[in-house]
C-alpha cells in the first residue's frame, strides 16, 4: 500500500490532522510530503479558503471547535494566511522527518509563532541542527525538491492540504479522518456497489466561467 500524505504548514487542518496521523498502526508507512498549497490553488484558479472572508470567518470558527474536541492546543500565528515557504523549505532541508514536521507545526500552530522567514524560523532551526536557516532555505536543491513535490501533488490530483494518497485514491481533510482509517484497515470499504457508480457518474451541468 502506497501512502503520501501532503500538507502545508500555512495549513491549521494539516496541523490537527498531523496529530492523529501518528497515531495510525499505519504511521511508519506514510511519507510525509510538503507541498506549496499556493501552487496547488493558483493551478486550480481557486482562492484559499482564508481568502474569502465569510469562508475564512466559518473555517476559523469550526477549526477552534475541531481543535477543542480534539484535545489539540491551538494558538494562531500573528497573521494567516502567510507565506509558508520558508517554513515548507526549512522542513526540507531538514529532511521531511516526523521530529522536523512536528517542530515546525509546533512552533506555528501550538505556539503561535510566526513562521514565514528565516528569521522567524531561527528557534526551530537550531533545533533542528540547521546552523543558517536563511542559507538551507535558499539552497537550490531545496528550492527544486519543494517545486517537485509540489509538481507531483498537482499531477496526483491533489486539490487541498492535507490530503491522505492511499494507493493513488485521494483522501482530504481532517475531518475525513475516519474515513482515511476504515480504508487503511480495509480498501474494500470503497468498492463495489454504490461506489464504483459514483466514480463514472456524469456531469449533468457545468457553469460557465
Amino acid at each position: 500500500m502506497a501512502l503520501r500524505w501532503y500538507f502545508d504548514f500555512v495549513s491549521p487542518f494539516s496541523y490537527l490532522h498531523w496529530q492523529k496521523l501518528k497515531a495510525l498502526p499505519q504511521f511508519e508507512k506514510i511519507t510525509p510530503v510538503p507541498i506549496a498549497f499556493g501552487a496547488v490553488l493558483h493551478h486550480l484558479g481557486n482562492l484559499g479558503p482564508a481568502e474569502i472572508p465569510a469562508k475564512r470567518r466559518a473555517m476559523y470558527r469550526h477549526l477552534l471547535w475541531q481543535a477543542r474536541r480534539e484535545g489539540v492546543t491551538l494558538r494562531f500565528p500573528p497573521g494567516h494566511p502567510f507565506n509558508p515557504l520558508a517554513a515548507l523549505r526549512l522542513c526540507l532541508a531538514a529532511g521531511a522527518t516526523p521530529a522536523s514536521i512536528d517542530i515546525l507545526f509546533n512552533w506555528i500552530w501550538r505556539d503561535g509563532h510566526a513562521g514565514d522567514s528565516a528569521a522567524a524560523l531561527a528557534l526551530p532551526g537550531a533545533m533542528l541542527d540547521v546552523a543558517n536557516v536563511a542559507v538551507a532555505i535558499g539552497a537550490p536543491d531545496v528550492k527544486e525538491q519543494l517545486r517537485r513535490n509540489t509538481d507531483a501533488a498537482i499531477a496526483a490530483g491533489v486539490f487541498g492540504v492535507p490530503t491522505l494518497s492511499i494507493d493513488g485514491e485521494l483522501y482530504w481533510g481532517n475531518d475525513a479522518h475516519d474515513l482515511m482509517q476504515a480504508v487503511l484497515d480495509d480498501p474494500g470499504t470503497v468498492r463495489g456497489g454504490e461506489w464504483d457508480r459514483l466514480a463514472t457518474l456524469p456531469v449533468a451541468v457545468e457553469r460557465s466561467r
